[in-house]
């Protein structure tokens, strides 16, 4: 899936915080905002879905530090909970997509996500067919009204400029292997 529809869970995720306590809004969804990118910073260093792609971990530690958040609700509990929650999520999420392979839609690759307590990748699901494909841009735009309803000022500008970034990509997606030479 896309990073932007990884972001839009994130900030889902923070929506019902925002309502909830409106002064923890903000770190809810920096917190959510940086779970939802953060694995994927593993396609610039180490292996792509496996290095900082933790489904059980983050979702773990995600669901402690959400308990730590309700007993001591403050900026840092809420966004280091929101981060690993989102985190949790992406990595979860990218089972349920294709391959991590540059041309998914030739399904080449049977290795989604790895599962570090198995130590064994996780076969693709292709709920959403590949990253990029017109379902995970229509899944980015339904987890992104919640956040465009609930959040203002630049975030809510985050969440628009997401969602068209998104639909940029959707159009060049097949087009990318060749764009980069690939």
């Amino acid at each position: 899936m896309m990073v932007t529809t990884h972001v839009a869970s994130g900030l889902l995720l923070a929506v019902p915080v925002a309502m909830a306590a409106p002064t923890l809004a903000l770190p809810a969804a920096v917190g959510a905002v940086v779970g939802g990118i953060l694995p994927d910073i593993d396609l610039f260093v180490g292996v792509h879905r496996k290095t900082l792609h933790f489904p059980v971990y983050y979702s773990l530690l995600g669901l402690l530090a959400g308990g730590v958040a309700l007993v001591a609700p403050g900026p840092a509990t809420v966004a280091v909970a929101l981060a690993l929650l989102a985190a949790g999520v992406h990595s979860i999420s990218d089972w349920f997509g294709a391959g991590e392979e540059l041309r998914p839609w030739e399904r080449t690759s049977d290795r989604a996500v790895y599962l570090h307590p198995r130590r064994r990748w996780l076969r693709p699901r292709y709920v959403v067919r590949y990253d990029g494909a017109p379902e995970d841009l229509l899944l980015t735009v339904a987890l992104a009204v919640p956040a465009a309803a609930t959040f203002e000022g630049w975030l809510r500008a985050l969440v628009v400029a997401g969602v068209v970034l998104a639909a940029a990509y959707t159009l060049l997606r097949k087009r990318v292997p060749d764009l980069l030479g690939i």
